[in-house]
Protein backbone atom coordinates (compact mmCIF):
# COMPACT_ATOMS: atom_id res chain seq x y z
CA UNK A 1 0.00 0.00 0.00
CA UNK A 2 1.39 3.43 -0.80
CA UNK A 3 2.02 5.69 2.06
CA UNK A 4 0.67 9.35 1.18
CA UNK A 5 2.42 12.56 2.17
CA UNK A 6 -1.06 13.71 4.08
CA UNK A 7 -1.00 10.62 6.23
CA UNK A 8 2.53 11.55 8.03
CA UNK A 9 1.22 15.43 8.39
CA UNK A 10 3.47 16.34 5.08
CA UNK A 11 2.52 18.75 2.87
CA UNK A 12 3.49 17.97 -0.73
CA UNK A 13 5.19 20.03 -3.02
CA UNK A 14 6.08 18.32 -6.28
CA UNK A 15 6.53 14.64 -7.50
CA UNK A 16 8.86 12.74 -4.51
CA UNK A 17 9.50 16.24 -2.84
CA UNK A 18 7.57 17.47 0.32
CA UNK A 19 7.97 18.97 4.09
CA UNK A 20 6.52 19.56 7.09
CA UNK A 21 6.03 21.96 9.82
CA UNK A 22 7.03 20.93 13.05
CA UNK A 23 5.70 21.45 16.41
CA UNK A 24 7.07 23.92 18.53
CA UNK A 25 9.34 26.61 16.57
CA UNK A 26 7.03 26.22 13.33
CA UNK A 27 10.48 24.29 11.67
CA UNK A 28 10.38 23.59 8.09
CA UNK A 29 11.73 19.70 7.40
CA UNK A 30 12.11 18.84 4.08
CA UNK A 31 12.17 15.48 2.14
CA UNK A 32 13.50 14.65 -1.17
CA UNK A 33 12.95 10.94 -2.54
CA UNK A 34 15.05 9.28 -5.24
CA UNK A 35 15.63 5.78 -6.06
CA UNK A 36 16.28 3.47 -3.11
CA UNK A 37 17.76 7.17 -1.69
CA UNK A 38 16.03 9.85 0.66
CA UNK A 39 17.43 13.61 1.40
CA UNK A 40 16.10 14.73 4.48
CA UNK A 41 16.46 18.48 4.59
CA UNK A 42 16.73 19.72 8.34
CA UNK A 43 16.72 17.33 11.33
CA UNK A 44 14.33 18.83 13.93
CA UNK A 45 15.13 20.38 17.53
CA UNK A 46 15.65 17.22 19.67
CA UNK A 47 16.91 13.42 19.27
CA UNK A 48 13.42 12.42 19.64
CA UNK A 49 11.66 15.09 17.00
CA UNK A 50 14.56 13.57 14.60
CA UNK A 51 13.76 10.31 15.14
CA UNK A 52 9.91 10.84 14.38
CA UNK A 53 11.26 12.87 11.21
CA UNK A 54 13.59 9.75 10.16
CA UNK A 55 10.29 6.95 10.73
CA UNK A 56 7.82 9.14 8.71
CA UNK A 57 10.70 9.66 6.21
CA UNK A 58 11.52 6.32 6.18
CA UNK A 59 7.33 4.88 5.74
CA UNK A 60 7.27 7.43 2.80
CA UNK A 61 10.67 6.62 1.16
CA UNK A 62 10.66 2.78 1.39
CA UNK A 63 13.69 2.96 3.06
CA UNK A 64 16.24 4.48 4.99
CA UNK A 65 17.24 8.47 5.06
CA UNK A 66 20.38 8.32 3.30
CA UNK A 67 21.44 12.17 2.95
CA UNK A 68 21.00 14.97 5.46
CA UNK A 69 21.36 18.28 4.68
CA UNK A 70 21.52 21.07 8.03
CA UNK A 71 20.38 24.64 5.87
CA UNK A 72 22.33 26.08 9.31
CA UNK A 73 23.58 25.22 12.89
CA UNK A 74 20.86 26.36 15.00
CA UNK A 75 19.44 24.02 17.74
CA UNK A 76 15.79 23.43 16.19
CA UNK A 77 17.67 22.16 12.96
CA UNK A 78 20.45 20.42 13.84
CA UNK A 79 19.40 18.89 17.28
CA UNK A 80 17.57 15.49 15.78
CA UNK A 81 20.50 15.22 13.30
CA UNK A 82 22.09 11.97 15.37
CA UNK A 83 19.27 10.79 14.79
CA UNK A 84 19.79 9.59 11.70
CA UNK A 85 22.58 7.55 12.12
CA UNK A 86 24.22 6.42 8.73
CA UNK A 87 23.31 9.29 6.57
CA UNK A 88 26.13 11.11 4.84
CA UNK A 89 25.46 14.75 6.56
CA UNK A 90 26.14 17.92 4.64
CA UNK A 91 26.85 21.56 5.63
CA UNK A 92 28.54 24.77 4.36
CA UNK A 93 31.55 24.83 4.98
CA UNK A 94 32.49 26.35 8.52
CA UNK A 95 29.66 24.92 10.06
CA UNK A 96 31.71 22.01 11.69
CA UNK A 97 33.98 24.66 13.68
CA UNK A 98 30.22 25.54 15.30
CA UNK A 99 29.31 21.77 15.98
CA UNK A 100 32.75 21.33 17.81
CA UNK A 101 33.14 24.65 19.61
CA UNK A 102 29.52 25.89 20.20
CA UNK A 103 27.79 22.90 21.66
CA UNK A 104 27.51 24.89 24.84
CA UNK A 105 25.70 28.18 23.27
CA UNK A 106 23.41 25.38 21.62
CA UNK A 107 22.23 23.67 23.91
CA UNK A 108 21.77 27.18 26.14
CA UNK A 109 19.76 28.72 23.41
CA UNK A 110 17.74 25.23 22.86
CA UNK A 111 17.08 26.07 26.84
CA UNK A 112 16.46 29.65 26.69
CA UNK A 113 13.73 28.70 23.82
CA UNK A 114 12.10 26.21 25.83
CA UNK A 115 13.16 22.61 24.93
CA UNK A 116 13.67 20.71 28.07
CA UNK A 117 17.11 20.76 30.00
CA UNK A 118 17.73 17.01 29.51
CA UNK A 119 16.19 17.01 25.96
CA UNK A 120 18.88 19.62 25.26
CA UNK A 121 21.77 17.96 27.07
CA UNK A 122 21.41 14.84 25.21
CA UNK A 123 21.30 16.38 21.81
CA UNK A 124 24.30 18.24 22.31
CA UNK A 125 26.04 15.63 23.81
CA UNK A 126 25.14 13.44 20.73
CA UNK A 127 25.92 16.21 17.72
CA UNK A 128 28.72 14.86 15.20
CA UNK A 129 30.45 17.48 12.78
CA UNK A 130 29.44 17.17 9.54
CA UNK A 131 32.37 15.60 6.94
CA UNK A 132 30.39 16.78 3.81
CA UNK A 133 31.43 20.45 3.58
CA UNK A 134 29.88 22.68 0.61
CA UNK A 135 31.94 25.46 0.11
CA UNK A 136 30.43 26.67 -3.66
CA UNK A 137 28.01 24.62 -4.77
CA UNK A 138 27.66 20.53 -5.03
CA UNK A 139 24.87 17.97 -6.91
CA UNK A 140 23.87 15.25 -5.22
CA UNK A 141 22.24 12.50 -7.74
CA UNK A 142 19.79 10.86 -5.88
CA UNK A 143 19.29 7.92 -9.16
CA UNK A 144 16.22 7.64 -11.08
CA UNK A 145 16.79 11.17 -12.66
CA UNK A 146 16.65 12.72 -9.65
CA UNK A 147 19.15 15.33 -8.29
CA UNK A 148 19.51 17.85 -5.52
CA UNK A 149 21.98 21.17 -5.72
CA UNK A 150 23.11 21.82 -2.57
CA UNK A 151 23.91 25.99 -2.47
CA UNK A 152 26.84 27.63 -0.21
CA UNK A 153 24.64 31.16 -0.38
CA UNK A 154 25.74 32.51 2.54
CA UNK A 155 26.78 34.31 5.02
CA UNK A 156 23.72 35.81 5.84
CA UNK A 157 20.76 34.52 8.62
CA UNK A 158 24.60 32.88 10.15
CA UNK A 159 28.17 32.81 9.06
CA UNK A 160 27.23 28.94 7.36
CA UNK A 161 24.17 29.20 5.18
CA UNK A 162 23.33 26.21 3.05
CA UNK A 163 20.19 26.23 0.59
CA UNK A 164 18.32 22.82 -1.35
CA UNK A 165 17.24 23.51 -4.48
CA UNK A 166 15.14 20.57 -6.47
CA UNK A 167 15.01 20.54 -10.14
CA UNK A 168 11.39 19.96 -11.18
CA UNK A 169 8.04 21.20 -12.17
CA UNK A 170 7.35 23.15 -10.54
CA UNK A 171 11.24 23.56 -8.71
CA UNK A 172 11.82 23.58 -5.40
CA UNK A 173 13.95 25.54 -2.93
CA UNK A 174 14.53 24.98 0.66
CA UNK A 175 15.76 28.17 1.92
CA UNK A 176 16.65 27.62 5.88
CA UNK A 177 16.14 30.73 7.78
CA UNK A 178 17.58 33.11 4.99
CA UNK A 179 14.02 33.17 4.26
CA UNK A 180 10.72 33.36 7.07
CA UNK A 181 7.18 33.47 6.81
CA UNK A 182 5.38 33.35 9.85
CA UNK A 183 7.65 36.01 11.20
CA UNK A 184 10.32 38.70 11.00
CA UNK A 185 13.46 37.23 9.93
CA UNK A 186 15.53 36.41 13.07
CA UNK A 187 19.09 37.83 13.04
CA UNK A 188 20.91 36.76 16.30
CA UNK A 189 24.41 37.41 17.46
CA UNK A 190 25.70 34.80 14.44
CA UNK A 191 24.30 36.68 11.66
CA UNK A 192 25.42 38.85 9.31
CA UNK A 193 23.56 41.14 8.36
CA UNK A 194 25.45 43.33 5.60
CA UNK A 195 26.13 39.72 3.35
CA UNK A 196 21.94 38.63 3.76
CA UNK A 197 20.43 40.57 0.67
CA UNK A 198 23.43 39.63 -1.18
CA UNK A 199 22.52 35.65 0.13
CA UNK A 200 19.25 36.31 -1.16
CA UNK A 201 20.31 38.04 -4.42
CA UNK A 202 22.11 34.23 -5.02
CA UNK A 203 18.90 32.56 -3.86
CA UNK A 204 16.54 33.89 -6.46
CA UNK A 205 18.84 33.72 -8.92
CA UNK A 206 19.28 29.78 -8.30
CA UNK A 207 15.59 29.33 -8.48
CA UNK A 208 13.86 31.52 -10.54
CA UNK A 209 10.60 33.33 -10.76
CA UNK A 210 8.38 30.32 -10.92
CA UNK A 211 10.28 28.32 -8.20
CA UNK A 212 8.38 27.51 -4.82
CA UNK A 213 10.78 28.69 -2.24
CA UNK A 214 10.14 26.88 1.27
CA UNK A 215 11.11 29.19 4.39
CA UNK A 216 12.44 27.63 7.79
CA UNK A 217 9.30 28.76 9.24
CA UNK A 218 5.95 29.17 7.81
CA UNK A 219 3.98 28.66 4.83
CA UNK A 220 5.78 27.99 0.96
CA UNK A 221 6.36 31.54 -0.46
CA UNK A 222 6.86 32.57 -4.05
CA UNK A 223 9.66 35.23 -5.67
CA UNK A 224 8.05 37.94 -5.07
CA UNK A 225 7.74 37.57 -1.66
CA UNK A 226 11.72 36.46 -1.02
CA UNK A 227 12.37 39.42 -3.50
CA UNK A 228 10.53 41.68 -0.81
CA UNK A 229 12.13 40.15 2.36
CA UNK A 230 15.25 40.94 0.62
CA UNK A 231 14.83 44.54 0.15
CA UNK A 232 13.30 44.97 3.58
CA UNK A 233 16.45 43.15 5.03
CA UNK A 234 18.55 45.74 3.08
CA UNK A 235 16.60 48.63 4.83
CA UNK A 236 16.30 47.47 8.37
CA UNK A 237 20.70 46.96 8.08
CA UNK A 238 20.66 49.54 5.89
CA UNK A 239 22.55 47.62 2.79
CA UNK A 240 21.82 47.98 -0.55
Amino acid sequence: MTVTWEEHGWERLAAGVGRCRLPGWDCTAGLVLGAGTALMVDAGSSLAEGARLRSAAQSLAGGRVTHLALTHVHFDHVFGAAAFAGAAVYAAVGADGVFRRGRDELRHDAVHHGLPADEAEEAALALVPPRQLVSGERTLDLGGGRQALLANVGPGHTAHDLVVLVPGEPEVVFCGDLVEESGEPQAGPDAVPSRWPDALDRLLALGGEDALYVPGHGAVVDAAFVRRQRDALAARFGVN
